[in-house]
């Protein structure tokens, strides 16, 4: 018998801006079987320009999830490391062809058995909740945060407000993305993933999107989440993307 059923689902809003920039994805693969991949994407740069970034991101993930085999690149932590490298470069390639500045955020996990690897680059989250208990939660690659990890409080309390959306890392950007990766091999029944870009989880705690999840189908909590951050969003919310993959008893 299958060690979990695996639910998911994912959505998108384009909240109140004149563009939807995010991309999400669920993926499947004949030469990966019985995994999953759920990629998020955030994109930036100017209008077509992060629409662009971000499209990039997922046509690269599908391609190198249905294309390489696991020994070809290292395990499941490697073809994420694959995914966004080329992606970088494509991005990259793209934007000096087109004389934009686009660039995009990447977050990224595969499920398989009791086994999980993730990778991320930029503000875009992936949360592990056991039930309503936080496992992990993936850290922002803001200037921000780039202040407080040195111990700069003040100044990172001001970077929050003068320079909210600066990124320090994401694919597209004219140094390499510093990506950051991790595993467990200790999934349980109960478990979930939690993908998302910044349009939603600026409007949760942890503990709020813990609650949703744990209590809700995939399904049903995407459509709770999406509400709740239109209502917090008071008429100015950012675009949003979530995907959400759920593990129970078979």
């Amino acid at each position: 018998m299958p060690r979990f059923k695996v639910t998911a689902c994912t959505a998108e809003h384009i909240g109140d801006r004149a563009e939807q920039q995010d991309r999400v994805a669920i993926l499947t693969s004949p030469r990966h079987p019985n995994s999953l991949l759920a990629v998020v994407s955030d994109g930036m740069g100017g209008r077509t320009g992060g629409r662009m970034a971000a499209d990039q991101v997922i046509a690269t993930a599908t391609h190198v999830f249905r294309d390489l085999r696991e020994d070809d690149s290292g395990g499941l932590l490697g073809l994420l490391v694959t995914m966004a490298d080329e992606a970088h470069t494509v991005i990259r390639l793209s934007g000096m062809s087109s004389e934009k500045e686009p660039h995009a955020t990447f977050v990224a996990v595969i499920v398989r058995g009791d086994y999980a690897a993730w990778a991320h680059a930029g503000d875009s989250r992936l949360y592990h909740f056991r039930g309503e208990r936080l496992m992990h939660r993936t850290e922002d690659q803001t200037y921000a945060s780039f202040l407080r990890a040195h111990g700069r409080e003040k100044q990172a309390l001001d970077a929050e407000r003068r320079f909210k959306h600066m990124l320090v890392s994401s694919l597209g950007l004219a140094r390499p993305p510093n990506l950051l990766v991790g595993d467990t091999s200790d999934l349980r029944s109960g478990d979930a993933f939690l993908l998302c870009s910044d349009g939603l989880w600026a409007y949760f705690s942890d503990a709020e999107l813990a609650e949703t999840i744990a209590g809700s189908s995939p399904r049903d909590a995407v459509g709770e989440l999406v509400r709740l951050a239109r209502e917090r969003a008071q008429g100015s919310g950012d675009n949003l993307s979530l995907a959400i993959v759920k593990l129970e008893a078979p």
